[in-house]
């Protein structure tokens, strides 16, 4: 929300308050995922028993020591959506407390599944979560991406046209698997999922994670 040093006023804790507490009345966090091997083919990489192809650079070096990928997907439903838009045609402020909540959420959610993996696969290593739209991943495996974990069937998950996933607030993402310790990569901005509204990138800070 743009709070960095110093903590928002009585009123503003008031309104998120508010606004969590209603967001939590009418959100299903929910999570699918499935490990996979990975065949490379040139600059591009397979995931076995799918139709689902990685092209570009980045992805390559995110999976360059890994033979093995679990590929997730979580949301938090589309309440969150609805309740968003009540907002929008009612108060903006709360609409983008709201919004940034949510985002919140869903990341939790995230976090959620990558333990619950971690524990499943327990001595494999993992790399970090990279999406679809990270780098020159592009967003038009999307498709690919649900159907691989039959998203819109388990979880309720689909994606538009315009490679929108419905409901807004989900994620689609791959982590590298190895039996092998794999090295530490560089994150950053770009491998964030609130890189499109932060408010610190828009001022042209930096949040420091």
């Amino acid at each position: 929300m743009g709070f960095r040093t110093a903590l928002p006023d009585e009123n503003m804790r008031a309104v998120i308050d508010e606004c969590e507490s209603e967001l939590l009345k009418v959100i299903s966090p929910r999570y699918v995922y499935r490990a996979a091997d990975i065949v490379r083919n040139g600059g591009e990489i397979a995931v076995s028993g799918t139709s689902l192809v990685f092209k570009g650079r980045d992805i390559a070096a995110h999976l360059k020591d890994c033979d093995r990928c679990v590929l997730m997907c979580a949301t938090i439903s589309d309440g969150a959506d609805r309740l968003i838009r009540a907002y929008e045609g009612a108060d903006m402020t709360k609409a983008f407390v709201t919004d940034c909540l949510a985002s919140a959420a869903v990341e939790q959610v995230c976090a959620l599944a990558e333990e619950e993996i971690r524990n499943r696969l327990s001595g494999w290593y993992f790399t970090w979560r990279f999406s679809p739209g990270y780098g020159d991943l592009p967003l038009d495996i999307q498709p690919a991406f649900l159907d691989a974990l039959n998203a819109q069937k388990r979880i309720g998950v689909t994606v538009t046209d315009s490679m929108i996933l419905i409901p807004r607030k989900s994620v689609t993402a791959v982590m590298g698997i190895s039996q092998q310790e794999i090295p530490r990569g560089r994150r950053g901005c770009i491998c964030c999922n609130m890189k499109d509204t932060c408010q610190f990138r828009i001022k042209g800070e930096h949040c420091g994670s």
